[in-house]
């Protein structure tokens, strides 16, 4: 909803929506909100996960990893997303390949004709398939 909002939606709402809104109190803690608007609540969860399950660290952030990026490094990571988003709000071409074809698991559903030329060849090959057998038996009481 932040995202919207930030990017000039007019879309109705309160602030009990956002993190930060205390119950009790009825207010807003803007330093909270922003915490996780940078990403902060992501980068305390990388902390506790590499100091307490190194393993699971490395597979949930793996890509992170990859690039070389540390928790402490978030927030200005999303600052700099943030600042060339406003520079230029306009969606950028993809370099991805464009997808294939969903595969289809489930079978296409036939016309009537086409259901009924699929029962009249059925039905063919299994009176050919019993007259060949009829002639495999005559011939074998000769």
């Amino acid at each position: 909803l932040q995202g919207a909002l930030d990017g000039g939606l007019d879309i109705p709402h309160s602030d009990k929506r956002f993190a930060g809104y205390a119950k009790d109190s009825k207010s807003l803690d803007a330093e909270v909100h922003r915490k996780y608007i940078y990403g902060g609540h992501v980068a305390a969860y990388m902390n506790t996960l590499m100091e307490d399950e190194p393993d699971k660290y490395q597979t949930h952030f793996s890509k992170y990893v990859k690039n070389g990026l540390e928790a402490d490094e978030l927030e200005a990571l999303y600052k700099k997303v943030h600042a060339a988003i406003r520079a230029d709000p306009t969606p950028k071409k993809s370099d991805k390949q464009p997808r294939k074809e969903h595969k289809r698991f489930n079978l296409k559903k036939l016309t009537y004709e086409e259901r009924k030329n699929k029962l009249i060849e059925r039905l063919n090959a299994l009176n050919s398939a019993a007259v060949a057998d009829e002639d495999d038996d005559d011939e074998d009481d000769e």
